[in-house]
């Protein structure tokens, strides 16, 4: 099988960003956003999705994290929807349930070419590092709408917030994983459409 790559990067007055993923990776990765936790949480991201994953950002963390999570998750999307191309023979569904200690996550992934995000996961502090926790959610919408995904993502048990952020990131690897994979018995899309 050949190797699935997407490269994109996105530059504006508030970021600079360049990221490659290899679907048919191993989980090695290369990751500074300039936000310790959100780089943490990538390359969990990564390493359980076993993508290979280089990223690179120039963001105004100055001001806050915002604009920088929020475009990487934009170039992330875009990326994995590049190294998708077409979806011939792609499996399309993915779904994990991930245990971190006491918090258990649930993620859900169709790459239905069209865009949805079902989020539910309540944080009771404002910042992990300097990443604030209100973040994950924007980070996760931004890749479901460039990605073109149907996205659920759900924390079923709560507990330590480091763990439940950890938890989902890991969960959507996991799940996006399990979408991507190829599967032997179908040639073209797998859609009574005809295509995704």
């Amino acid at each position: 099988m050949e190797n699935r790559i997407g490269t994109c990067t996105r530059k504006t007055k508030e970021t600079d960003i360049s990221l490659t993923i290899s679907l048919d990776g191993r989980g090695k990765n290369q990751i500074d956003t300039g936000i310790p936790f959100f780089d943490h949480m990538l390359d969990g991201f990564a390493r359980h999705g076993l993508f290979d994953l280089e990223v690179k950002v120039k963001g105004d963390i100055e001001v806050d994290s915002h604009h920088t999570i929020e475009d990487t998750g934009i170039v992330l999307g875009q990326a994995i929807s590049a190294a998708l191309g077409d979806k011939a023979g792609i499996k399309r569904y993915g779904y994990f349930i991930l245990p971190m200690d006491e918090t258990l996550a649930l993620s859900a992934v169709d790459l239905s070419g069209r865009p949805y995000l079902k989020y539910q996961a309540d944080f009771t502090v404002p910042c992990l590092g300097t990443m604030d926790t209100e973040m994950v959610r924007e980070f996760f919408y931004a890749v479901s709408y460039s990605a073109a995904m149907n996205l659920h993502l759900k924390i079923l048990e709560e507990g330590n917030n480091h763990h439940m952020a950890e938890a989902l990131f890991k969960a959507f690897g996991k799940a996006l994983d399990m979408a991507v994979s190829m599967e032997p018995r179908i040639s073209g899309v797998w859609s009574t459409k005809g295509s995704l």
